[in-house]
């Protein structure tokens, strides 16, 4: 259950500052900058918004848990992702399943997978990254 707590915390953190983006993003930038430099605009700001919400669930809510419980978190954190992607896209945005998965910008597109696959990675890179951390001895 703490799993499944960590990932849909995980998501709400992460999902809710991409709506809260993308509400800026497609009225305001999207009709100056064009949809490629708009959406890359964009993801620092969300690759920021994951480093933080993965840390916030790391240490409330995965402290002291090894590298399984964290990629389990990652990997259903990112299936929430993935199938509110496909809601929002095919229920509010009215797009087609193809539209949403295959006609994507090339080079938005492909940040934004990579994207997806570090939001996936993170809570595990977070331990990873606690690994190797060393103190100087005198």
């Amino acid at each position: 259950m703490g799993i499944l707590r960590a990932a849909a915390t995980y998501f709400a953190l992460v999902f809710g500052t991409g709506f809260v983006l993308g509400a800026v993003r497609v009225p305001l930038l999207v009709p100056r900058l064009g949809e490629r430099l708009a959406e890359l605009l964009e993801m620092p700001w969300m690759a920021l918004a994951m480093v933080l919400a993965a840390r916030l669930v790391v240490r409330r809510q995965l402290a002291g848990r090894g590298p399984l419980p964290r990629v389990a978190a990652g990997a259903l954190a990112l299936a929430f992702m993935v199938a509110a992607e496909l809601a929002v896209g095919l229920l509010l945005q009215q797009r087609s399943l193809q539209d949403i998965l295959i006609n994507r910008d090339p080079v938005s597109g492909v940040v934004y997978l990579a994207l997806l696959l570090l939001y996936a990675l993170l809570p595990l890179l977070l331990l990873l990254g606690q690994g190797s951390t060393t103190t100087a001895v005198p």
